[in-house]
């Protein structure tokens, strides 16, 4: 499957408070593209750290139209070429082999200040072309992605998944005790638990297993709010939200937005699981998972929340099944979406 190329990520990154809304209200596009303006961003091999008002909306129109496909770089009718002398090409290319954490910037200057070029007359863009086209030029890095800073509340099951990591106990593998962490994927309208498991880890891998599962059983949100750590910015889980059509959205850790919701989560599953479980029973991975499973289906999600108005979160989600989202098509190509590429 072609993967989707880093710059549409970044630039769905940016969109991302105005593509998790089901509907905008009047005037509330261009108010919130002012706001997004505002913001600092880590721009794919770029220097500059701010975005023209112009630029987020044409991103915006042109994601409406076409989806995440039209938000990749297009290629110029002169790629290949260079206007640049060939000496100068030779002396890029020579400073960022020298050095390849050298930037673009750095790389202009350099030549600047050895009387290679005059000031300003060699611009980024084509220094940035040269190498790219030399493969010595890669878009790495991670945008500084919009928070949404909005009070979330859906109003039905299957709209806002939230994911959130906690220590977990520790298991026997192969003679040894290892640490385990609970991956949970929690529905903001139901409370239902759409998918949790303890992995031996905290990486994208881990998560994303997590999430597979959980689209299977549950269907597929239309927004999933996650914090700031590494394994959530991961490229891979950003490409499988887009292709999804899920809206990944980031926030601080420790900020307001489901805070409530994931420790309720937490509490009562320490209150209730972890205070009951003997680790000294505990065989294996699978063991745990065994017995997480099977108090969620049968505790969890059979016994009455306070704030469901008498219902269980089972109850609550069925309620809304027919508006929750599924895989379609989408199924069948599921393996294939969260394969991960070996280097």
């Amino acid at each position: 499957m072609k993967e989707i190329h880093p710059l549409a990520l970044f630039r769905l990154s940016v969109l991302g408070t105005l593509v998790s809304r089901e509907r905008l209200h009047r005037g509330e596009l261009q108010k919130t593209i002012r706001e997004l303006a505002t913001r600092e961003y880590a721009i794919p091999d770029s220097q500059r750290r701010m975005l023209a008002e112009k630029t987020i909306q044409a991103w915006y129109y042109t994601w409406r139209k076409q989806g995440i496909t039209g938000l990749e770089p297009k290629p110029r009718v002169d790629r290949g070429q260079s206007k640049i002398t060939p000496a100068v090409q030779a002396a890029i290319l020579a400073a960022k082999r020298d050095n390849p954490r050298r930037s673009v910037r750095q790389i202009k200057r350099l030549l600047e200040a050895d009387g290679q070029v005059a000031h300003d007359s060699l611009s980024r863009s084509s220094i940035h072309r040269l190498l790219q086209h030399q493969g010595l030029s890669r878009i790495t890095g991670s945008s500084s992605l919009p928070e949404e800073k909005r009070s979330f509340g859906a109003e039905f099951a299957g709209t806002i998944w939230y994911g959130d990591v906690m220590h977990g106990p520790r298991v026997p593998i192969n003679g040894q005790l290892r640490k385990t962490y609970l991956v949970s994927l929690l529905d903001d309208a139901s409370r239902l638990v759409a998918h949790s498991a303890f992995c031996l880890g905290e990486t994208a891998l881990d998560i994303e297993g997590v999430l597979k599962q959980a689209l299977l059983r549950r269907g597929v949100p239309l927004k999933f709010i996650v914090d700031n750590g590494a394994a959530y910015r991961a490229t891979t889980l950003q490409g499988l939200c887009a292709r999804l059509g899920i809206a990944l959205i980031f926030c601080r850790p420790y900020s307001p937005e489901g805070k409530g919701k994931l420790e309720r989560w937490h509490r009562t599953f320490r209150d209730q699981f972890l205070s009951e479980l003997d680790e000294r029973l505990i065989t294996s991975l699978a063991d745990l998972n065994a017995r997480l499973w099977a108090w969620i289906e049968q505790v969890y999600h059979q016994t009455v929340h306070s704030s469901l108005d008498g219902l269980t979160p089972l109850q609550r989600y069925q309620r809304d099944l027919p508006r929750v989202r599924t895989l379609g098509t989408k199924a069948a190509q599921l393996d294939e979406l969260f394969y991960h590429r070996m280097l």
